[in-house]
């Protein structure tokens, strides 16, 4: 059907019978490939000119009647050097030739011309033919004469036959003669590890006929049963040849009695390998069976498909959405005219057009829509034919739109738009749920639809489907009994929150009180500020000087080519707008420099954020947003009812209600990759050209020049070298004798001052205007992005991200003002408060040049610099650190706050402000509370003493009773730590995590001191940490009992220690090894402790390597001052190989799990996929490591290398892949534990936050969160998650089996497949007894 249907206006009418009068109505597909030439020309002279010139030109490219008998001749001779370049191109292929698939049109007789193709590939699965030669193109042609092509074609016809015979021959000959010897004693590389079987292979191929069916053609049940009885089948041809081959040329083998006894030999091989060979079958093909049964949402939709396919699609997907980003750019500037010429470029060159979608010119209809010029609108669907596309809702609803805003739109247009979106099998009611709508384009459209349909109303149904985990069934249906917990705010007071936090976003930016100590302003220091104040209005005037420049030059830069340049990025906002953002990064620049690339990207990443913030006031979203906060806060406030309702369900509702006005999800822009940081470069270039200083500003009496205030320079980070930009010494003088005291932050790095908006989908939730992903990735990588849009039900995963950011926080201030106390009395390392740079070490000054140094001395003296600079550099980064969380605590001190959250690609959930939140150091942890305050209760108390011993680390051995009864006889200690925390007895500051531990003094001293601790309100979180908790995944999954007793999952009077465990075990490996003589473990006599192994048993669990358990056992050893130094390398290499030793002894089921998620990563990534898998909650998840790419991004200022490993058309990187799969897919599961432990306990009415696996509840809630989180547990692991696990690699990576049963990806495929489907074994483990575990959680 063609499209100019769905315009059927007056315009447009004509010149539609002349586009069907000619050949123009055949697609691309349907045309000879060596035609391109003449269709391109035709659509090249329309597409270049103007909309309005165009129908005056249509008629040159109409063929004129008197030319047909012309035409149709020389199609003629076209046809016959077609299919002689075709053969001549086949000449050279013997086996398995695959023609070239071509069909050609017939011609009208009045000379109609033939449309080329769409591109030189041709798609396998259309079925067309190649003529013959001497066969007329169409009917009534007059007869040609043969031409020389036509003697060569038979001439080649005859040799090409001759070959094939003659091949045939050799290979029947070969087959017949070829001596067993070759093949004897060769192995298969298929088989598992730990298999001896042994395989006589032959390298004898068959010729397939041409006739016999295709393996596409074939079901995957016939696929795998005729590759599996061609294995077999040809293994024992080859036994048998091989057995007759040894009895009929004996003397060829060798002499006297060794020439009986290795017939034998071979015979017996022979014999055993056809028999390992049919079992192997048998077990292949029950595999598939049982594939072929199962149905997974996953695969059957999303099968894997090939490398080339996938790698042509993705590179194409950046160019495209180059090309949006562009035009959407140029639509936002308001500059039309640019986007119109771009359009046309790209169309032009046939090249660009393939990377064209359907979406990319429905950004152009939506601009026409906005005039209500309904001609171009037809004119732009002229273009979707030319490109061979189909209009989608997005097309239809612009033209719908426009039609809507023409208040003399004849009713037959749209009723003729609306039964051509009938015919395209598309519905109206899925343009109102699908279509992102701005301002009032829903209106118009509705307008238009009720011009024939009076009565019509969009029906929007609510989508009510659930998780369809059964893990979460009761969360979902069973709400009758559930509390959810209320916020302590009125609806009224929330209300106003949002406006604040709308205000802030808006702007972008924050400008907040630096807490370094205010020092009296001293004549130097304001002299300083005073300079730099006046510096700066001299740099914004010049910056924007030559900005405008700039974009002059570029506004005239490539105006007739299709390449894009950064021009329309450049007008997104006010030309003072990117100068602010200029001088602001020159401020937050560290006083040693920055890399190049990261402040290029900083830079571009906040002009994309301010973009996007405008984008959305522009499609006036504000008010409508602010009607559904507003009544999506009857939910949340005290003063209202009870709901079983869940925010997520509620903002749905409200959304649905609201339909009117613009849509609030799915609107934003994406930028490619590389955009922020090319735009980015380019305004580094502008301030490093521009932005200078007198060189006489601090000495007059020097001479005065105009010198940068910023340098371009290089340097080495490892091994590649890299630019950096590095501020004059000048400029670092002026600001640090300054010492201003104002700190100024993007928008989205402080924490919300309203709940979040919840996440209702892929695309929406977190902050206000701020734009958010969902799941973190590699910058760049949009793998997992497509997974999760693909995913039918997310909603269990994001209830729990929703019930994670609506937990309210405020400020512990009497331990904030203590803590900057120290930060300004030049800190304490101890207490992990860092000093200030005034006592780093001195960077020592000598001449290199000086003769009394000698060589020795000079390159000592020149490592003492070395790491004296590098002391400095990391000194001001950690005291900036620190600056940054206290000064935003501080700012948030008499504040509520919330922290929206978000997961990365494992599922694993991390607050979104990135300095200041609770997953930080000790000391944010400690100067964070819960908003909401609850009773301690009868046994409250007890847990706050219990967790303040936990936090001392002093009795990790001990029972909970033996834990509380050691804190009644401290009270002393914590009473006076509580009261006089830097002039007492500083009991706390010997605790592991300090702070905490304070904190906790405080709250106790508060409780005990209070008339009824029962009724002591708390607001301080108590903790509740898994042991080891990524052993304890490993030990449920292979339901180990000796593995689930060293880390607690069966009950036991004490806690067990896994880490004082493996550390007994290395002591008696060394004691052994030192009495035979081994120096190194006499070396290591007293040294071996807990805290020496501790990070490498946690971190073997994940993955970590011997080498990297090296470094972490070296770095241990190094803090201990009496083990001697030149013993580090040796001990660390000796103690890593015993911890691994101790852990495959210990945790013998986890050891089998892991490896058979390693070889299983392994063999998939070498079939050139990544690994996927589901978790339990159905998140999707997918490994986004791949093989090194490097692009080269070309800028003025520098050309930057890009080392990019996340490109799904690059191959797989094996080994990132197997090493990384095991500790993900623990991460994955313990994610899953989380969310589930969080869902129900938000239907209990608790207060529930997590730091990975620890869960933080009010001292109240302890008990029912401990209940909670061991039935989640169990619930979770009583799943069949490997058997589950396996059943989905299977499907997903087995299903399409190799075309040769008897090569090499076949054998890699079988191999894959057998080692999949054998699941490990497990052990006895009964998982109810997690739930009687007391230190499961503890």
């Amino acid at each position: 059907m063609s499209l100019l249907r769905v315009c059927a206006f007056a315009k447009c009418v004509n010149r539609r019978s002349l586009f069907e009068k000619c050949a123009f109505r055949l697609s691309f597909a349907d045309s000879c490939q060596l035609c391109v030439s003449r269709r391109s020309g035709a659509v090249r002279r329309i597409s270049e000119t103007p909309f309005y010139l165009q129908r005056s030109n249509v008629s040159f490219v109409i063929p004129k009647a008197e030319d047909g008998k012309k035409r149709v001749l020389e199609q003629s001779h076209l046809l016959d050097v077609l299919e002689a370049r075709i053969h001549q191109l086949q000449s050279d292929i013997v086996l398995d030739v695959k023609h070239a698939k071509v069909q050609f049109v017939k011609a009208h007789s009045s000379g109609g011309g033939v449309l080329s193709g769409k591109g030189p590939k041709s798609k396998p699965q259309e079925k067309t033919c190649i003529l013959k030669s001497g066969q007329t193109v169409a009917k009534g042609a007059p007869a040609s004469q043969p031409s020389r092509w036509i003697k060569k074609l038979t001439e080649e016809k005859k040799k090409k036959l001759k070959k094939q015979q003659h091949l045939q021959q050799t290979i029947q000959k070969n087959v017949k003669e070829k001596p067993i010897a070759k093949a004897k004693g060769s192995k298969s590389s298929s088989m598992l590890p730990g298999t001896a079987h042994k395989t006589i292979l032959t390298t004898a191929k068959k010729t397939v006929p041409l006739n016999k069916k295709s393996r596409g053609d074939m079901t995957l049940s016939d696929e795998m049963c005729a590759a599996v009885s061609s294995t077999v089948t040809s293994t024992a041809a080859t036994a048998a040849t091989a057995t007759e081959g040894t009895a009929a040329m004996p003397h060829k083998v060798s002499k006297g009695k060794r020439k009986h006894s290795k017939s034998q030999v071979l015979g017996e091989e022979v014999q055993r390998t056809v028999t390992d060979a049919q079992d192997e079958a048998k077990e292949l093909a029950e595999h598939e069976r049982r594939l072929s049964k199962q149905v997974s949402p996953w695969t059957s939709s999303n099968k894997p498909e090939c490398l080339q396919e996938d790698s042509e699609a993705t590179a194409g997907g950046d160019i495209q959405l180059s090309i949006q980003s562009y035009l959407e750019a140029c639509v936002f500037a308001g500059d039309n005219e640019r986007a119109h010429r771009s359009l046309l470029r790209q169309h032009r060159v046939l090249n660009r057009r393939k990377h064209l979608n359907t979406d990319t010119y429905n950004i152009m209809m939506r601009m026409s829509a906005k005039k209500g010029t309904l001609n171009q609108i037809g004119r732009i669907f002229i273009l979707l034919e030319e490109a061979g596309l189909k209009p989608n809702l997005g097309s239809y609803c612009a033209a719908l739109e426009c039609m809507g805003r023409n208040s003399n739109c004849p009713p037959k247009i749209v009723t003729r738009c609306l039964s051509q979106i009938e015919e395209d099998g598309l519905s109206l009611d899925d343009l109102f749920k699908q279509c992102v709508f701005r301002q009032d384009e829903r209106d118009m459209v509705i307008k238009a639809v009720r011009i024939v349909q009076p009565d019509y109303q969009p029906k929007l149904n609510m989508t009510t489907s659930q998780c369809t985990s059964s893990l979460v069934q009761d969360f979902y249906t069973k709400r009758e009994d559930y509390h959810y917990p209320k916020l302590d705010f009125t609806q009224e007071e929330l209300q106003e929150r949002f406006k604040r936090q709308l205000s802030m976003e808006q702007a972008c930016s924050v400008t907040i009180d630096s807490v370094e100590a205010a020092k009296p302003i001293t004549e130097n220091i304001a002299k300083m500020r005073e300079l730099l104040a006046d510096q700066r209005a001299q740099w914004q005037k010049i910056l924007l000087q030559a900005l405008r420049e700039s974009k002059m030059i570029l506004a005239k830069t490539n105006t007739k080519g299709y390449r894009l340049n950064l021009y329309p990025y450049l007008c997104l906002l006010k030309d003072r707008e990117y100068v602010d953002i200029m001088i602001q990064s020159v401020a937050n620049l560290p006083l040693s420099g920055e890399s190049l690339m990261t402040l290029a990207r900083d830079l571009g990443n906040r002009v994309y954020t301010m973009c996007s913030v405008r984008q959305k006031y522009q499609i006036e979203m504000m008010e409508k947003l602010g009607n559904i906060y507003y009544a999506y806060a009857d939910l949340l406030a005290k003063d209202t009812k009870e709901s079983h309702v869940l925010p997520r369900e509620q903002w749905c509702k409200l959304e649905m209600e609201e339909s009117l006005g613009p849509t609030l999800q799915g609107g934003e822009t994406y930028w490619p990759y590389t955009l922020p940081l090319e735009l980015g470069t380019y305004m580094v270039d502008i301030m490093v050209k521009n932005l200078k200083i007198n060189s006489d500003i601090l000495n007059p009496a020097q001479d005065r020049k105009r010198i940068p205030i910023l340098y371009h320079m290089y340097t080495f980070r490892s091994t590649r070298q890299i630019g950096f930009i590095k501020p004059h010494p000048i400029l670092v003088q002026m600001q640090q004798e300054a010492m201003e005291t104002k700190l100024t932050f993007d928008s989205f790095v402080m924490p919300m001052l309203c709940p979040p908006i919840p996440w209702i989908s892929v695309k929406f939730g977190a902050y206000l205007l701020t734009p958010t992903k969902l799941m973190r990735t590699v910058e760049g990588a949009t793998q997992h992005t497509e997974l999760l849009e693909k995913c039918q039900n997310l909603n269990a995963v994001l209830d729990s991200l929703n019930q994670l950011g609506n937990c309210a926080w405020r400020i512990n201030k009497p331990l904030l003002d203590i803590i900057i106390s120290i930060f300004n009395d030049r800190g304490n390392d101890k207490l992990d408060i860092p000093p200030p740079l005034s006592e780093a070490p001195k960077i020592p000054q000598f001449n290199s040049h000086d003769p009394t140094y000698t060589v020795s001395e000079k390159a000592h003296m020149k490592r003492e610099i070395v790491n004296a600079k590098k002391k400095y550099s990391e000194m001001h980064s950690l005291r900036m650190d620190a600056l940054y969380k206290l000064s935003i605590a501080n700012h948030m001190r008499d504040e509520i706050f919330w922290f929206p959250h978000n997961m990365d690609f494992r599922g694993r959930t991390y607050p979104c402000p990135p300095y200041f939140n609770h997953l930080g150091s000790d000391v944010t942890r400690a100067i964070l509370v819960f908003a909401e305050g609850k009773p301690l209760g009868p046994k409250g108390l007890d847990w706050l003493k219990i967790h303040l011993v936990n936090l001392t680390g002093l009795k990790k051995r001990s029972s909970l009773q033996g834990r509380l009864e050691y804190a009644n006889t401290i009270m002393e200690d914590i009473l006076d730590s509580a009261d006089n925390p830097l002039n007492g007895k500083k009991w706390w500051m010997n605790a592991d995590e300090p702070w905490q531990a304070l904190a906790c003094c405080m709250e106790i001293s508060n409780a005990v001191r209070s008339p009824d601790p029962t009724r002591f309100i708390s607001h301080f979180p108590v903790h509740q940490d898994g042991s080891c908790n990524g052993l304890q995944h490993y030990a449920a999954l292979g339901r180990d009992v000796i593995g689930a007793t060293s880390v607690n999952l069966m009950p036991c009077e004490v806690p067990q220690d896994v880490y004082s465990g493996v550390a007994q075990q290395v002591e008696e490996f060394r004691a052994r090894d030192a009495m035979n003589g081994l120096k190194i473990a006499q070396v290591l006599e007293g040294f071996i402790s807990r805290k020496v192994v501790k990070q490498t048993v946690m971190t073997v669990v994940y993955g970590v390597t011997r080498y990297g358990g090296r470094l972490q056992i070296e770095k241990r050893l190094k803090e201990i001052d009496d083990f001697p130094k030149e013993h580090v390398w040796d001990a660390s290499h000796y103690l890593v190989r015993m911890v691994f030793s101790g852990l495959k002894e210990m945790f013998t089921g986890t050891r089998e799990i892991q490896d058979w998620l390693t070889e299983s990563a392994r063999l998939i990534s070498k079939s050139g996929h990544t690994v996927e898998w589901v978790t339990p909650l159905g998140l999707p998840i997918i490994q986004p490591y791949h093989r090194t790419r490097s692009q080269m991004l070309r800028s003025s200022i520098q050309h930057i290398n890009l080392q990019i490993s996340h490109d799904t058309k690059e191959r797989p990187d094996t080994v990132k892949q197997k090493n990384a799969f095991p500790p993900n897919f623990i991460h994955s599961l313990d994610s899953t534990h989380m969310m589930l432990t969080a869902l129900y306990c938000y239907s209990a009415g608790l207060t529930f936050v997590s730091v990975h696996d620890c869960f933080w509840t009010h001292a109240l809630t302890v008990d029912t969160m401990n209940k909670v989180c061991r039935e989640q547990f169990v619930a979770l692991h009583n799943q069949p998650i490997l058997q589950e696990l396996s059943n989905f690699l299977l499907q997903k990576y087995c299903t399409r089996i190799p075309t040769e049963a008897k090569n090499k990806k076949y054998q890699e495929y079988r191999r894959l497949m057998l080692l999949l489907a054998k699941v490990p074994q497990t052990g006895d483990f009964d998982l109810q007894q997690v739930k009687e575990s007391t230190y499961f959680f503890s």
